[in-house]
């Protein structure tokens, strides 16, 4: 791997890619520490320093790379991107326009990109307002008596607003830079920063606890194990045989090669996860709006499903995370589509005829495959908190099986990336 990373930096173009991508990832990290003006930052880390932070917001600060607690002009991070591109992609079920962009190629996909622009700025301008609104009423930091803004005039919120909105266009931007002239996806690769910041402050949280060695220990080993468990996931697949008949085009005769179908066990992705956490967030929030004085209701939503711990959460968890994965599934492969598209060009699956048997078929073996991988998905994401329970760690830690997920497959993503360039500029023909 040592030798791979020496090549890579030894390839003038890949290096210019490389270093590139460094430079973009190192001003996002600037931008995080950057606070928004109008914010008192000397009382936000007095806050911060005194009080304990709801999961919720703990889970949200962890994808923005510690922005959010700070509420720097980058506070927002990159979720209402990540946010409006769910939103287009199931908008193409409801709306026949998005789908019909969707199978134009590369004009449509540039309308559906700038339409997800459009989405992430008013997701960005609602976002900004309510993280304001909560800091402006000790949501954030409860209990805290200086104030974060401590001028709260229309003018200084309208500001605030708009530096929090511009900083996530700056970041859509940055990471769309990242894409076209670096190396691996720039949306992903912002997020893997933004985790991987986090992993300093979580390894010292876990030292520092009660048997902070052995802690240390039992988690790294854990951390390692899930790692390649997701590391050898990630890279399985059902491949299906797929055979095309020969024909005659012309005077040309196509067609008489095999292929195959591959569908990765984890269709899904990370998704399932992201809407599971996001879903279960909302009790948290609603306690946080509840004030010193709950009902009995709020409490027992506090206890019971807020509460990572708790067997309530942990089932919802795993419920939410196989209904999101098939339902998620289902939007992004379309069994009928590829069924349609092998009999348009003469293609079958040895053993079953073509057109509808061929897309149940195809059906069959995804329910089955988006089972295991959404057990899978629960499992990964489950391990980290029932090891925090049972080591008796803080389960607020935002450490889970969504982070290990995410640095994992961007890391993988990337490294083929980086590996495919140098195959393309080290590859020897028959003529030297």
């Amino acid at each position: 791997m040592l030798s791979g990373f020496l090549s890579a930096f030894r390839t003038p173009d890949l290096r210019k890619k490389l270093l590139f991508t460094l430079g973009i990832l190192a001003i996002y990290r600037l931008g995080v520490a950057i606070p928004t003006p109008g914010i008192d930052y000397a009382n936000v880390q007095l806050c911060a320093g005194q009080t304990t932070t709801n999961t919720a917001f703990e889970v949200l600060n962890l994808f923005s790379g510690g922005a959010l607690l700070q509420l720097s002009i980058f506070a927002l991070g990159i979720m209402p991107y990540i946010t409006a591109s769910i939103m287009v992609q199931l908008l193409r079920v409801l709306i026949p326009r998005f789908e019909a962009l969707n199978k134009e190629g590369q004009e449509g996909q540039a309308k559906l990109t700038q339409y997800t622009r459009y989405i992430t700025v008013g997701f960005a301008v609602l976002q900004s307002a309510s993280y304001i609104t909560m800091a402006r009423n000790d949501l954030f930091f409860p209990g805290c008596a200086v104030p974060i803004i401590p001028d709260d005039s229309w003018y200084t919120i309208a500001m605030m607003i708009l530096t929090m909105t511009t900083g996530t266009v700056l970041i859509m931007w940055l990471g769309e830079r990242i894409t076209e002239r670096g190396v691996g996806n720039g949306m992903s690769l912002l997020i893997f920063t933004s985790i991987a910041a986090s992993f300093p402050g979580v390894g010292s949280a876990i030292w520092n606890s009660s048997n902070g060695l052995q802690n240390s220990i039992i988690v790294g080993i854990i951390v390692l194990i899930v790692i390649a468990a997701v590391v050898f996931v990630e890279q399985s697949q059902r491949r299906i045989p797929v055979q095309y008949a020969k024909r005659m085009v012309g005077r040309r005769m196509l067609g008489g090669s095999s292929t195959y179908i591959p569908i990765k066990i984890n269709m899904a992705g990370i998704i399932p996860v992201i809407f599971a956490s996001s879903l279960l967030m909302l009790p948290s929030v609603i306690s946080q709006f509840a004030g010193n004085d709950p009902s009995d209701t709020i409490i027992w939503l506090r206890d019971n499903v807020a509460d990572p711990a708790a067997p309530l959460n942990i089932a919802l968890y795993i419920l939410l995370i196989v209904f999101f994965a098939y339902f998620y599934t289902a939007i992004t492969f379309n069994p009928n589509d590829v069924a349609d598209n092998m009999k348009k060009y003469g293609g079958f699956i040895p053993g079953i005829r073509p057109g509808q048997p061929t897309a149940d078929f195809l059906a069959y073996v995804l329910s089955r495959i988006t089972a295991a991988g959404s057990l899978y998905l629960a499992a990964v994401a489950l391990i980290p908190t029932i090891t925090f329970i049972v080591l008796g760690l803080d389960t607020s830690i935002p450490f889970g099986g969504a982070s290990i997920l995410i640095l994992v497959g961007v890391g993988l993503d990337t490294v083929k990336r980086i590996q495919s360039q140098l195959e393309q500029r080290h590859y020897e023909g028959f003529l030297k």
